[in-house]
């Protein structure tokens, strides 16, 4: 029977000590093991119940054993950490399973919004390019012009082409600037932008020395304003998108065509954008003919956008010309022109002449008027003058000729020189009387 009892006591301490371990660091698993420790059937627990407890008390260490056996057991579910039971393992693995499931779910509808996403990217990207090609073309292609139609230089800048009317495809509001590619002589092609204030420079323009386009040469002659012939050309102006020594925007051209045949309409260009905020289609192509080096001339077309037109619209082709210089375009060579008796030409007269009696006079370029030799009626040799800093020239009917008159960048009178009044010099820019009063113009009070 003693031995029936102590296999029991040591059960009961084996399951004490058991859920002491499985529950943890808790109040119920200490008092379960205390039980424990207190229910242990060897020799010196037994003789501590001895000494603290009389025989007829031993009733009391069975009673308290199983009550604080009890309490341990009660307090337990209380204090525990979670239990791993069945029921446990079942619902976490159902709360894994709709964790996962929700995961699933998510990244279902995740990958379904990234796709309709993508599909609205795409969408928008195509509608992008759409608009693109519909507000932004290449414009870099050479449009064709017929050089046997302008004629050769003949005392004017430029002429106009297509009625003055530019050729773009298609307009935009957004700025941007475009270059084609040099060709395989070196040269270059067309200069396309939409201007805008945004694209224009804010600091000064930096050196172009050392950029040598196509045809340049360093030569000097008097009858030419600032000596230098040839001047680096920027096709589309500094002014008005800030490209420096760009290769593919510069070409070599006279110091006539750059001042009095190009600054002009770039200065009205960068004047109306400044003014208003607006934006203006450029677009400047030189032409080439075969495989010369030096363009013939170069070809400028702008119209602003904002008011169809209204602020800005002309469609010109400038001539890369000098009045006294013949030019060979082939390579860029020059000579002084040479004066040629020829009976029954009228010759041109520089207003600073002195001819003492004869009848024909040679006149010289005076700051890029278009003053250029003409014969004599009579065989007699012209008397030739310089005046660099004459602007009041009158250019005669020649051979077809026309009187050219100042126009100022603003106003509604034409003039016989470029500082008439308030007149900014370097805005001014000429054109024929005819075209002049054509456009409204009347004689300026002062000069006329």
């Amino acid at each position: 029977m003693s031995k029936v009892k102590n296999i029991f006591q040591w059960i009961f301490v084996a399951f004490c000590f058991l859920a002491a371990l499985v529950y943890g660091f808790t109040f119920g698993s200490l008092l379960a093991l205390i039980c424990g420790v207190v229910a242990l059937p060897i020799k010196p627990i037994r003789n501590l119940w001895e000494k603290f407890l009389p025989q007829k008390l031993k009733w009391v260490k069975r009673v308290g054993i199983i009550v604080l056996f009890f309490i341990s057991m009660s307090v337990m579910p209380v204090t525990e950490t979670e239990p791993t039971d069945n029921v446990k393992i079942e619902q976490t693995a159902k709360d894994e399973k709709d964790k996962t499931d929700a995961s699933k779910d998510k990244k279902a509808d995740s990958k379904k919004e990234e796709t309709a996403d993508k599909k609205n990217e795409t969408d928008k990207k195509a509608e992008s390019n759409k608009k693109e090609e519909t507000t932004k073309p290449s414009g870099l292609a050479q449009t064709t012009v017929d050089l046997s139609s302008v004629g050769t230089y003949s005392g004017k800048a430029y002429v106009a082409l297509n009625n003055n009317t530019p050729t773009f495809a298609e307009v935009s509001t957004k700025s941007f600037e475009k270059y084609a590619n040099l060709d395989s002589l070196g040269r270059c092609g067309v200069a396309y932008a939409c201007v805008g204030k945004d694209i224009m420079p804010t600091e000064e323009r930096g050196s172009i020395g050392q950029v040598k386009p196509t045809g340049w040469h360093t030569v000097k002659y008097d009858v030419v304003d600032g000596k230098y012939l040839y001047n680096r050309c920027h096709l589309i102006g500094y002014q008005l998108t800030g490209e420096n020594a760009n290769t593919k925007n510069l070409i070599t051209g006279t110091r006539y065509m750059n001042v009095d045949g190009m600054l002009p309409f770039e200065n009205m260009v960068a004047d109306y954008v400044q003014e208003t905020g607006n934006h203006v289609m450029y677009r400047v192509t030189p032409h080439f003919s075969g495989s010369n080096l030096l363009a013939s001339g170069v070809q400028m077309e702008a119209y602003s956008v904002e008011d169809n037109g209204a602020g800005v619209c002309f469609n010109v082709y400038v001539y890369n010309a000098q009045p006294g210089i013949t030019i060979n375009y082939a390579n860029g060579d020059s000579s002084l022109t040479q004066t040629a008796s020829n009976s029954g030409n009228t010759s041109t007269n520089n207003t600073n002449s002195n001819n003492a009696g004869s009848t024909g006079n040679t006149t010289s370029s005076n700051s890029g008027n278009t003053n250029n030799t003409t014969s004599s009626n009579s065989g007699n040799t012209g008397t030739s003058n310089e005046n660099n800093n004459t602007l009041n020239n009158t250019t005669s009917s020649g051979s077809g000729g026309s009187e050219l008159v100042w126009l100022a960048a603003t106003g509604d009178k034409y003039h016989t020189i470029n500082n008439c009044g308030r007149m900014n010099p370097d805005k001014a820019y000429q054109v024929t009387k005819a075209e002049a009063e054509a456009d409204g113009k009347e004689p300026c009070s002062k000069c006329h």
